[in-house]
């Protein structure tokens, strides 16, 4: 494979990566894909979004089932069955990897298992990447450019290690049994979904969020009533408090923290989950054998992805100033293809990426928070109107929640679209699509939405802007 000169390489299999690769080969490029898994599919399908998801289905039929009488249906006392669980979260990631397997070789794709790093810069025009293979042989592969989709891992708090009592996202997958109590260390989208989990199957769940708010990334109203609807659930939090240290013992982990208040408090668990962030992976690719500078461990590039050394792409978790999540990789992917092939593309407008956190309820958002959009300088026009106004939600027993519209008062631009409740991650696609066509209020309120159909909410929330909405 030495001899051979692709169009373009990809370092790393997960959304980024093959997204990028596969597009590169609808566009007639020859592409080659590293990874040094086992399987494609990244953290995303391996140890992410796709396991976590398969858990929460769990646990909401769980929540369902629970109360089976409410909905005309009996049923014998159901029984929660752990393996059984994590044996449907391994089978639906063993069908998605066997269909990743399935599109390499549709595409001919040269896909290949080993760890690339960079070696220099382009010579005449032509980069040399060195694998490492399983096997422990080295390998070159050469190519015109280079895209670098190496992903994250999970952070860990200074001072500790992850094993099988401190978890993160990766080991709490694996672990043999329904844990009785956790504390989650950190309340942003992992954190909030794995305690979502793990309530709903009866373990005691405490959070602890070093911010003054949860879900810190999201509209503060977003974040006030998912506090209120923990509370309600029993789950308890505790904001703006410092974890002090983990003490371990016969039953588990005592987590020692300071308050809100300045007082100290100890909780014991049987497992933690540290949720802190994910840490870029680009410390052995050879960044120091090319021109880039990373800055914290990511990558600067430009609108198109490109960084610092002529060739080289950066795309997915890797990148500054991107949010680490796969729809943005796989956009990113897209574009840079799309620019390789010389073809049609959009750099990736990052007032416009969706981001959805799957707990129960679910959250989704795209746009401009209230704050950010008076930071920004616009004379801000909000609207809210609360799920309990919404048949299809009474159908789905799912009052909880609201929809939260951001606009501006000149000139009925919708700036933002916030949403808490039933279906958040699945309605907020009509929000993304008015934003990105930079439809008005005014416009949105006159586009018909089906009855019944949670999306009516979005309906009455724009109408709310203007004091308007219908169903309450």
């Amino acid at each position: 494979m030495a001899d051979t000169i692709f169009d373009l390489v990809v370092l790393g299999g997960g959304p980024a990566g093959y997204t990028c690769a596969i597009r590169a080969s609808q566009y007639g490029l020859k592409a080659a894909l590293i990874d040094a898994n086992d399987r494609l599919g990244g953290t995303c399908l391996l140890w992410g979004c796709i396991p976590t998801k398969s858990m929460l289905f769990s646990a909401e039929l769980w929540d369902h089932l629970k109360h089976a009488d409410r909905y005309g249906i009996e049923v014998t006392p159901p029984k929660l069955n752990w393996k059984g669980v994590l044996a449907r979260k391994d089978d639906v990631i063993s069908r998605h990897v066997k269909g990743l397997d399935f599109l390499m070789k549709k595409n001919k794709i040269n896909a290949i298992k080993g760890y690339g790093r960079l070696t220099g810069p382009a010579k005449d025009g032509v980069h040399t990447i060195e694998v490492k293979t399983a096997d422990g042989k080295t390998d070159t592969i050469k190519a015109k450019k280079v895209v670098l989709a190496t992903g994250s891992d999970a952070r860990m708090l200074p001072g500790y290690e992850a094993d099988t009592t401190i978890l993160t996202n990766y080991e709490i997958l694996k672990i043999d049994e329904a844990p009785k109590s956790l504390v989650v260390v950190g309340s942003g989208a992992v954190g909030v979904e794995f305690a979502s989990i793990f309530k709903s199957f009866g373990a005691e769940v405490t959070i602890l969020e070093a911010l003054p708010r949860m879900v810190p990334a999201e509209d503060e109203d977003v974040g006030k009533e998912l506090l209120r609807l923990f509370k309600k659930r029993g789950i308890d939090v505790h904001l703006s408090a410092k974890v002090d240290k983990f003490e371990k013992n016969k039953d588990g982990v005592l987590v020692h923290f300071t308050k809100s208040d300045g007082t100290g408090e100890t909780k014991q668990a049987e497992k933690v989950l540290v949720a802190v962030g994910r840490a870029p992976r680009t410390y052995d690719v050879g960044l120091d054998k090319v021109k880039i500078t990373p800055d914290r461990g990511f990558i600067v590039t430009n609108e198109w992805m490109e960084t610092t050394e002529p060739g080289i792409y950066a795309i997915g978790d890797i990148v500054a100033g991107l949010p680490q999540l796969a729809h943005v990789g796989s956009m990113a992917g897209l574009v840079v293809a799309a620019r390789i092939a010389g073809k049609f593309a959009k750099p990736v407008n990052r007032t416009r990426i969706p981001g959805c956190t799957y707990c129960d309820p679910q959250i989704a958002s795209v746009g401009l928070t209230e704050a950010q959009a008076k930071e920004k300088g616009f004379q801000v026009k909000v609207g809210k109107f609360p799920f309990v106004g919404n048949s299809k939600a009474t159908i789905l027993d799912a009052h909880d929640g609201f929809v939260k519209v951001v606009s501006d008062a000149k000139h009925g631009e919708i700036l933002g679209v916030h949403v808490i409740g039933t279906t958040a991650t699945e309605i907020i696609a009509e929000a993304v699509t008015a934003i990105e066509l930079e439809a008005t209020i005014e416009e949105m309120m006159f586009t018909i939405h089906a009855h019944p159909t949670v999306a009516e909410a979005l309906l009455d929330g724009f109408s709310s802007v203007e004091g308007m909405a219908v169903n309450v």
